[in-house]
Formats: structure tokens, C-alpha cells, sequence
């Protein structure tokens, strides 16, 4: 991995949880409260640099790297399934020992971080969402039912890295943005066969029936999201997402009817590419107006 092309981009120190053998690599930045930010599919925790870099000065951020993900490590024989990347933040919370932690979510990090609200509802008290989801959808998009299809998706996303790159293409809407650096980064972990194994996994994890092993799990999320109805919750949602469409964002008001919403039209999937500059005054005042 060449990590020398976006380095600048990311000046953050490593550090690693050892998950039975395995090396979970985490951002730990910061002194204060605490704010944990899951990244989701194809991203790592390279997706929040701005944010980190934002927010440290008065808050502690620790941003991991699901295992396959970023800089952890990419085993090719491991159970990738939702409860057990909610059982790997568990870990990581218990070890760094950060209490009434607020959980800043995207994408595949949304049921991984609400999974983990679920079981210790008493430690997390506030939300930050952007384009995800945590409870059962209807139906799938083309492009990802694609993906899931018996070697076609071995195929696109393994072997010809279409999953990563063409999201680099369409998920954020001002491509300007999308730099030779910018794009090294998202890539870099993302080398080789065997290192992209994580992103056909989390597409083949998504429950879409009661016959998938992580149904019983999501279902178990969405059953929990009522206990966080009057926590405070930032919802900041790019408008311009093919995968997290209006359904979603309205499906986030119903459960979070006090939420503060920021629909930013001019942004994609990766709203925090696209709209980092007013994110993070928004995030600022959200937790100010919202003291632990």
C-alpha cells in the first residue's frame, strides 16, 4: 500500500486493537468528550479526515477501521457479519473505556454504531446520521442486487475494483473534489484482490429477508431505535444519494421526529466530501446546544 500520496490528507497517528490475532486500526485524536465516527462501504475512516481534523481541538474523536476495512487488517476467512462489527466497536469502546460517547455515523457505520447504541443505550446520548440506514428496507437497488449476483460481484468489485472507483465517480457530487489525492486515499487499502474482500462482503451482509443470517440482528436495531427517540440527533443528509434516497431521510424523521435535519441539496452519498466546510460548524453547534 502506498500510503505516501495521501499522507497530508490524513496526519493522523495509528493505533491498533488486537481483535484475537487481528490488528482493528483506529484514529484517536483529541481530549474532551468523546465522538465515535463508523465509516461504511467502500470507505475507511479516511472519510472523516476533515472532521477529525475539525473537531479535535475540543473534542476526543476515534474513527476505526472495520476489520477488511482502511488499515486493519483484511483476513480472507472471517465471519463478516453486522453483529460481529458491532461485537469488534464494542471492543474498542470497553478498551478506550469512552463513556456518553456520540455516535457520528454513515452508510454500513449506521446499523454498526446503532447496533452497538442497542446494547448500551445508557452510554451513547447523542446521534449524528449521515446517508444510512438501521432498519429494513423494501427493496434493493439495481446496482447493488448486481453486485450480489454469484460471481458477477466476485468479478466487478474483487477483481476489477468497480465497486471503490466507480463511487469515487458518482457518490460525491462535486467531483472537483475528487483529487488525484483524494481518490489515492479512498483507493490505497484497496490494492489488490484479496484486499477488497471486506467490500464484497458487507454488499453480500445486507438482510434484505428473515432467511439472511443478519436479519435477526438488523431487526433488533430497528426494534432499539425507539429508546433514542428524544436524544438529541443531528440528522445532515446529502440529497443528491442513488442508494439513501428521500425514503430514507423520511424514514429517520418518523422515528426521530425532534431531529434537527440539514438536507444539503447539493451534495451526494458522500455528504461529508461534498459539504465538510458547513458539516462541521453544524456538528459544533449541535453538541454545544446539546451538553453531556
Amino acid at each position: 500500500m502506498n500510503v505516501g500520496s495521501f499522507r497530508a490528507l490524513y496526519p493522523f497517528e495509528s493505533h491498533f486493537l488486537d481483535l484475537g490475532g487481528l490488528r482493528y486500526h483506529y484514529v484517536d485524536e483529541g481530549r474532551g468528550e468523546a465522538l465515535v465516527m463508523l465509516h461504511g462501504n467502500p470507505t475507511w475512516s479516511f472519510y472523516y479526515r476533515h472532521l477529525i481534523l475539525g473537531m479535535r481541538g475540543r473534542y476526543r474523536v476515534v474513527a476505526p477501521d472495520h476489520i477488511g476495512c482502511g488499515l486493519s487488517d483484511k483476513p480472507q476467512e472471517y465471519e463478516y457479519r453486522l453483529e460481529r462489527h458491532i461485537a469488534n466497536v464494542e471492543a474498542l469502546i470497553d478498551r478506550l473505556q469512552l463513556k456518553n460517547i456520540t455516535l457520528v455515523v454513515h452508510d454500513w457505520g449506521g446499523p454498526i454504531g446503532l447496533g452497538y447504541a442497542a446494547r448500551h443505550p445508557a452510554n451513547v446520548r447523542r446521534l449524528v446520521l449521515f446517508n444510512t440506514a438501521a432498519f429494513r428496507a423494501s427493496r434493493m437497488p439495481l446496482r447493488l442486487r448486481l453486485c450480489r449476483t454469484p460471481g458477477v460481484g466476485a468479478l466487478a468489485i474483487r477483481g476489477l475494483n468497480l465497486f471503490a472507483r466507480v463511487a469515487l465517480l458518482i457518490a460525491c457530487h462535486h467531483r472537483e473534489r475528487m483529487t488525484r489525492e483524494v481518490r489515492a486515499g479512498y483507493l490505497a487499502p484497496y490494492d489488490s484482490y484479496a484486499n477488497r474482500i471486506a467490500h464484497l462482503r458487507f454488499v453480500q451482509d445486507i438482510p434484505m429477508n428473515a432467511r439472511h443470517p443478519s436479519y435477526r440482528a438488523l431487526v433488533a436495531i430497528e426494534e432499539g431505535l425507539a429508546r433514542f427517540r428524544h436524544h438529541p440527533v443531528l440528522i445532515v443528509w446529502g440529497a443528491r444519494d442513488p442508494v439513501f434516497t428521500e425514503r430514507f431521510l423520511e424514514g429517520w424523521k418518523a422515528r426521530f421526529p425532534g431531529a434537527r435535519v440539514e438536507r444539503v441539496e447539493d451534495a451526494g452519498h458522500y455528504v461529508v466530501e461534498d459539504a465538510h466546510e458547513r458539516i462541521i460548524p453544524w456538528l459544533r453547534e449541535f453538541l454545544e446546544k446539546h451538553p453531556i
